[in-house]
């Protein structure tokens, strides 16, 4: 039962992400939050559990970062949908414009057997959107109007900065081994 842990937090997290959406939708931040947090929670922990007992599995490899990109990309659109002057459509634009290079780049050295792994540096890039998006849902919620107004726009322009350096160092990596 244990071997199949992290696999069922990765499933766990691709069923949480139509509630984290319809709540923001509906403009109830908590509910929204709290999934958006039960979500990174599963994450943290399948990883943890998959290394720490050896419970690594193709399925996990393949599922996992698609749960986490996903969760992002639903989410962040949803903000930019639903919630003016939050987050620029652009800066969505980018994040869309990296994946998809990252999935051709994927889908290119999966021909040629080779498996790109996370870095810290793309790692960083999530944690700082999944920080930006909590903020942002916090802030919402409560309606704050001071200097903390623009603090998740600024946390959004972070992780965005770390999305194109991730990308830059994943090419640099992949050049680095001459895989072309």
């Amino acid at each position: 039962m244990l071997k199949h842990v992290p696999n069922i937090l990765t499933i766990i997290r691709f069923l949480l992400i139509p509630f984290i959406v319809i709540y923001i939708f509906l403009g109830n931040y908590i509910p929204a939050f709290i999934f958006f947090t039960i979500s990174g929670i599963t994450d943290i922990a399948d990883g943890f559990i998959a290394r720490k007992f050896n419970l690594i599995s193709n399925f996990g490899k393949l599922m996992d970062p698609l749960a986490d990109k996903l969760t992002q990309i639903a989410t962040l659109t949803s903000l930019v949908i639903t919630i003016t002057n939050i987050m620029p459509i652009w800066i969505l634009i980018i994040v869309l414009l990296k994946e998809f290079i990252m999935i051709v780049g994927a889908s290119f050295l999966y021909g040629k057997d080779v498996v790109v792994y996370s870095r810290w540096y793309g790692k960083l890039a999530t944690v700082l959107f999944y920080i930006a998006i909590v903020v942002s849902l916090l802030l919402k919620q409560f309606e704050v109007t001071s200097i903390w107004n623009n603090l998740d726009f600024g946390l959004y322009c972070l992780a965005l900065i770390a999305t194109i350096f991730s990308l830059i160092m994943y090419v640099k990596d992949l050049y680095k081994k001459r895989i072309y």
